[in-house]
């Protein structure tokens, strides 16, 4: 068999973890690096010197098809380049968002549609075993019917993120659609569809063109009720990073959560899978103590999973875990929040 080539796009913070992850995998390799003035960020050219690099995907594509393309570049370029690999038939990992703006998404999932097109989104956390062994306690109907959900992603990013990427100081960067669309995604899975939402956000501690913080209410069509909030400002360790212990660039607590899925029969807290419920023939009440214990899970890098995906798409042995409609639907999400946010006001989503 063959040994799938991939292209990545974009060899920033994620594009350099893309290009680690394919040299170390027995079963893919490294064909070529796309950035802008060849050496691109952090000196790419020389700290790949074998590997052909290019100064837009249009002259990769030129030199030869691979059998994939990962775009991880800054969120603007996202849709140019995702549309030019669908139309040329090649399949594509598209780094989280999968564009910065909806119609613009909507675009890539029908010429999607159309071509037959093989598009797999980067919301590498669906991958994680951490969050299939909560979807499994939600849908075995332990926590009874779900009721609230309460999250967070709290996190203080140094200077050197903003000056190492700029874009993410500027409209088409900012917390919302690099950190808060990952969430969205999570929510859809555990709660299902976003009905509205109502948020405000700030920049007052950092004081950029784009949010900083954000408090949000949303209502699931389901009727479940939840609350999030946002910020890159605030030193906690209130976030997937820091409590999912499946990244080593970052420091983790243990017993920390970044979120708490209510129902009637319990809640569960996540990622340290402790769960607290009222088993069966039980009946629910606050005088009545909840039985505790902790879900075990097995951990794996979820990025590494995504690959795995990412190569069996290419072959043509599994669907995308995460296609281009559910990365649109996070967009759209995370649109409607800003533009809440905006107006001051509850912004309903149609069904």
């Amino acid at each position: 068999m063959t040994t799938p080539s991939i292209i990545v796009v974009g060899p920033g913070l994620m594009g350099l973890k893309h290009i680690e992850m394919i040299q170390a995998h027995p079963h893919c390799e490294l064909a070529g690096i796309v950035t802008p003035g060849r050496n691109g960020s952090r000196n790419i050219g020389e700290r790949l010197p074998n590997t052909p690099i290019f100064d837009t995907l249009e002259a990769c594509l030129a030199a030869g098809t691979p059998s994939g393309v990962i775009i991880s570049s800054p969120n603007e370029f996202h849709y140019a380049q995702a549309k030019l690999c669908i139309e040329r038939g090649i399949p594509v990992l598209i780094e989280k968002p999968i564009t910065a703006d909806h119609d613009e998404a909507l675009d890539l999932v029908d010429l999607a549609a159309r071509r037959g097109a093989k598009v797999l989104v980067g919301h590498h956390r669906v991958h994680s075993p951490l969050l299939t062994a909560a979807k499994a306690i939600i849908d075995s109907g332990r926590l009874g019917r779900l009721v609230a959900f309460q999250g967070s992603a709290i996190f203080y990013k140094p200077a050197a993120y903003f000056e190492a990427g700029p874009w993410r100081s500027q409209p088409g960067g900012g917390p919302i659609l690099i950190n808060l669309i990952h969430e969205i995604g999570i929510m859809r899975t555990f709660c299902g569809e976003i009905a509205a939402v109502q948020a405000i956000a700030s920049n007052a501690i950092r004081q950029f063109p784009v949010e900083d913080t954000v408090a949000i209410n949303l209502q699931f069509r389901n009727g479940v009720l939840g609350t999030f909030l946002l910020s890159d400002a605030g030193a906690s360790p209130h976030s997937w990073e820091q409590t999912s212990r499946e990244n080593p660039v970052y420091p983790t607590y243990p017993t920390e959560d970044c979120y708490s899925i209510t129902g009637t029969l319990g809640t569960f807290d996540f990622p340290s899978m402790r769960l607290l419920s009222h088993p069966a023939p039980q009946s629910p009440s606050w005088h009545t103590p909840l039985v505790e214990e902790v879900i075990p899970v097995v951990r794996e890098d979820p990025l590494a999973r995504q690959l795995e995906n990412f190569l069996a798409v290419i072959l043509g042995t599994a669907d995308p875990i995460v296609p281009a409609f559910d990365g649109a639907q996070n967009v759209r999400v995370a649109e409607a929040i800003r533009r809440s946010a905006e107006t001051r006001s509850l912004v309903e989503l149609d069904a």
